[in-house]
Formats: C-alpha cells, sequence, structure tokens
C-alpha cells in the first residue's frame, strides 16, 4: 500500500492574529480532498485561534516545539498536554533552528519525542547536515546519529504517529535545494536505517519529508522520489496559493 504524502506548513515567527487566520481559511478552502494530508504549525500565541478556524477542514494543527513535562515551574514552557486541549495533532520536534540556534541536543530531543507520544501528539522529528558536515562527507553519520540518539527507546509499533523530516541545514531559508538525486539518496538511507532497527514492514509505513527551500517549482519533482513522502515547507507555506501549489504538487 502506498504512503500518503503529508505536507506541513511551519510558520515559524510570523504571521498576527489577523494574517494567521487568513491564512488558515485560504489553506482549508484549498483543501478539498484527503488524497494529501496537510498541517500547519503557527506560532504559540495562535495555534487556539488557527484550530478553531481549521475544526472540521481537512487541515491538522502542529505546534512548534513543546517542553517534555506534564506541568510544573518551568516558565515560558509549554506541555503537550497543552497542546493537544487547544487543538494540536502534530509537533515538531529538533528542527535545526532548534538544534543549531538554541542548542538543543539529541538527548534532550528524545525527552521531548517521548512526552509527545505519550501525551497523544504525533511528532515531525527533524533530521540535518550543515553545509561543513555535508562537504566533509559526514551526512550519512550525522543523520545516524540525530536518529539513533533522538529515537532511543521509541516503540516501531507507533511508526504511524512519526515523520522524519530531512531538511538539510544549508538548503533551509537559503533558496538552494538538495537535488531530487540528492535528497533521494539520504531518504533512501534514513528509510534504510528504520529498515536495520524495526523491520521492512515498519520502514515501509514510515512516512519521511523533506525541508529545506521548498517550492511550487520544484515540489513535484522532489515529492515523485520514491522515498520522498512529503515537504516540510518554511517560508512558501506562508503564502496560500504558493503552499496549496505545493500541496497539489504531491498528489
Amino acid at each position: 500500500m502506498a504512503r500518503q504524502k503529508f505536507v506541513a506548513g511551519n510558520w515559524k515567527m510570523f504571521t498576527s492574529a489577523a494574517s494567521g487566520r487568513a491564512l488558515a481559511r485560504a489553506v482549508a478552502a484549498g483543501v478539498t480532498d484527503d488524497r494529501v494530508r496537510v498541517a500547519v504549525a503557527p506560532p504559540y500565541p495562535y495555534l487556539a485561534l488557527i484550530a478553531e478556524c481549521l475544526a472540521g477542514s481537512r487541515v491538522g494543527v502542529a505546534a512548534q516545539n513543546l517542553y517534555p513535562a506534564h506541568e510544573g515551574a518551568f516558565t515560558g514552557e509549554v506541555s503537550p498536554e497543552m497542546l493537544k486541549d487547544v487543538g494540536c495533532k502534530y509537533v515538531i520536534l529538533g528542527h535545526s533552528e532548534r538544534r543549531h540556534g538554541l542548542g538543543e541536543r539529541n538527548e534532550f530531543i528524545n525527552l521531548k519525542v517521548r512526552a509527545a507520544i505519550d501525551a497523544g501528539l504525533d511528532v515531525i522529528l527533524c533530521v540535518g547536515e550543515t553545509l561543513e558536515e555535508r562537504e566533509k562527507d559526514h551526512t550519512q553519520q550525522i543523520i545516524w546519529r540525530q536518529l539513533y540518539d533522538a529515537l532511543a527507546g521509541f516503540d516501531r509499533a507507533l511508526v504511524h504517529r512519526l515523520t522524519i523530516a530531512y531538511e538539510p541545514v544549508w538548503a533551509i531559508g537559503t533558496g538552494r535545494t538538495a537535488t531530487p538525486d540528492q535528497a533521494q539518496e539520504v531518504h533512501a538511507y534514513i528509510r534504510g536505517l528504520a529498515r536495520k532497527a524495526w523491520d521492512e514492514q515498519s520502514a515501509a509505513a514510515l512516512t519521511i519529508q523533506y525541508g529545506g527551500s521548498v517550492k511550487a517549482e520544484n515540489a513535484r519533482e522532489l515529492m515523485s522520489q520514491p522515498d520522498i513522502d512529503g515537504a516540510l515547507v518554511g517560508g512558501a507555506s506562508l503564502k496560500p496559493e504558493s503552499f496549496l501549489a505545493i500541496v497539489a504538487g504531491a498528489a
């Protein structure tokens, strides 16, 4: 059975209440069938608002992060239960901007993955190498370590609640994009790791997105590769016409 394509829009620290509402409504209006699974990830302050806008639509809501605790004295943090409470289905974890900009380590990301799964959230786990690491031919080593550490203790029976997003750091927000062959090579490697760690059935079921300057112009070619199951979209998700064109490219 073919894997369903999954396209998620990461709004990062953009939009206002008004622009986010308009964007969500336009996306919901444009997603008219279930051939492609679709989600958007607004900033924290607008999660409940956007979830209300998307209620009853074919578009799910993702959070951009969480803190791995049920509750407590963690000023400024947000628990997985809070995210569920306001309508989130997904959470993005391990994004390169948090790894490299905010110093998040694999072991901490593992705690977040466990907390998210335990709370009933589906996880979009980001992995990827820097330009320096790629130029040193360390891509596979970096991907292996990020996955091995972040998914320690993960139950393969829950693979349907996990998406891996391969996001080459050198291609995020730079306008550079991995070629379809480059992206496919890493996606195939990730699926091979899943096959070795779990089994053939789990590896075949695993959703692996590509994230790295995905645009309407390159989306279809990227997502036609055998191991690329969708896209984690950054800047192009902030305009409904470009995001919906990417969704159409996945269908």
